[in-house]
């Protein structure tokens, strides 16, 4: 049993996230905590150099605030003992940055078959695995 289990959740992809949390809570230790994850892509800071029009601001905190909500929904009704957060940056960099600030034991993380790109850039979970400073369970 896991102590602390970070679940990272793309809000576009809820039906993934829903059985993964389900793997979580079977796994965690009955005094353990899941603590669901998203990280919203910070594009203006990707784009800031390249863009010559504006970039809404407001879209980012938007994200977050989004997220935050479904993640918050998604711990009531799962029931899960726990917390949501929310986090900007690079998806992979930022859940194996979170995951060593917060100790966990274990990430669980969902993946999708890889497609023609993924071989080129590599995936957000094989970028997980690769660097992650504690254990990870990919759910395909």
């Amino acid at each position: 049993m896991y102590k602390k289990i970070i679940v990272p959740i793309a809000i576009d992809q809820l039906e993934h996230g829903e059985k993964v949390i389900e793997i979580a809570k079977a796994l965690v230790d009955p005094d353990g905590e899941i603590i669901l994850l998203n990280v919203v892509e910070d594009l203006y800071a990707y784009a800031q150099g390249y863009m010559i029009v504006d970039f809404p601001l407001e879209m980012v905190e938007e994200s977050r605030k989004h997220a935050e909500t479904t993640l918050n929904g998604l711990l009531t009704s799962h029931a899960v003992k726990g917390k949501a957060a929310v986090k900007t940056g690079s998806p992979a960099a930022t859940i194996n940055g979170f995951a060593g600030d917060e100790k966990a034991d274990l990430v669980i993380i969902a993946s999708h078959r890889p497609g023609l790109m993924d071989y080129f850039i590599g995936s957000t979970a094989n970028r997980v695995v690769s660097h992650c400073p504690c254990a990870v369970l990919v759910d395909r």
